[in-house]
């Protein structure tokens, strides 16, 4: 018996999220916004919190700065059960930040990478992956020192006996420069985008873009927004379409959500195809509040919400 289910290697900060903005800004012009909230920020904690209110029990690896943001960061983790123990604070660090602009569902963003620039592979607490069943690493194009041994990582962690899950997320820069090879083969389930994979593959269509994958990876689940989701695997595609929410409040960590419902089945064994629908469930419960934790409190009121809201039944398992 392990420890943990998952662990998360990842970037930290926090976001400023505007909403209710009338207009995009313009240089030399002030716009105002009618709400504003301040909460955890960053791909990966996103999926680490909403994971651990599933159910799963969690292990964050990271850094952040010894500051309030990185406050904020360590006890949103820790109120929503994720093991904080393996996240580092360095002094001379500032703890990241992002201010979001939302426009519908669509979104804006500027961020201040901060410490999430500074780890690297010397900073990763092997032995919290060691007590671990799963691994799960997000935000390669940010993490400028882990880039390079994101492949090592994968192995390693495969090599002990872990599955594994991967979300590249958008490259800033986009410049889309990443070793697909020495990466996707140690990778159980690749959960791009659809626009990522589109630019990680130089494709312009999702059959051309998966064909592209075939001999590299494993699975890969594609995300479509309002659209729902494609499963690839073993050369068979899977579509499954999204639950609706009519009241949007923003799709701030909508993709880091679905990550989350499909990964916590993936981990107890469930058939691929009631990964993907519980990955959209919970893609668009996140989409009920704002941020990308902000739905998420506890497994139990999660399943009871969403059988109210989007008329889902959680499938048995045997």
């Amino acid at each position: 018996m392990k420890d943990f289910d998952v662990s998360v290697i990842g970037e930290l900060n926090v976001d400023f999220i505007l909403n209710q903005i009338d207009s995009f800004p313009v240089i030399g012009k002030e716009i105002l916004s009618g709400n504003m909230t301040v909460t955890l920020g960053s791909s990966s904690a996103i999926f680490a919190s909403n994971l651990s209110c599933l159910g799963s029990r969690v292990a964050f690896i990271g850094k952040i700065g010894e500051d309030a943001f990185g406050e904020l960061v360590l006890s949103t983790l820790n109120g929503s059960k994720v093991n904080t123990c393996a996240i580092s604070r360095q002094p001379e660090l500032k703890t990241g930040a992002t201010v979001v602009l939302n426009f519908g569902e669509d979104r804006a963003m500027i961020t201040h990478p901060g410490a999430m620039e500074d780890l690297t592979l010397n900073d990763i607490d092997w032995e919290t992956i060691a007590r671990s069943r799963h691994l799960h690493l997000s935000s390669f194009f940010i993490q400028k020192g882990l880039r390079n041994d994101v492949g090592e990582i994968f192995r390693r962690a495969k090599e002990a006996g872990l599955t594994t899950s991967f979300d590249p997320q958008w490259d800033p820069a986009e410049q889309w420069d990443m070793d697909m090879q020495g990466i996707l083969p140690y990778v159980d389930v690749f959960l791009p985008n659809k626009k990522e994979l589109f630019n990680l593959t130089k494709k312009e269509n999702l059959h051309e873009a998966l064909g592209h994958l075939e001999a590299l990876a494993n699975t890969v689940v594609v995300k479509l927004g309002g659209d729902g989701s494609v499963l690839f695997t073993s050369g068979e595609t899977i579509f499954q379409p999204a639950f609706l929410n009519d009241e949007v409040v923003d799709a701030i960590g909508a993709g880091d959500s679905f990550n989350a419902g499909f990964i916590y089945k993936f981990t107890r064994a469930y058939p691929l195809e009631v990964c993907q629908e519980f990955g959209n469930m919970t893609g668009a419960y996140s989409t009920t509040a704002a941020g990308g934790s902000g739905a998420f409190t506890s497994g139990e009121n999660i399943l009871q919400n969403v059988k109210e809201r989007f008329g889902y039944a959680e499938k048995q398992h045997d």
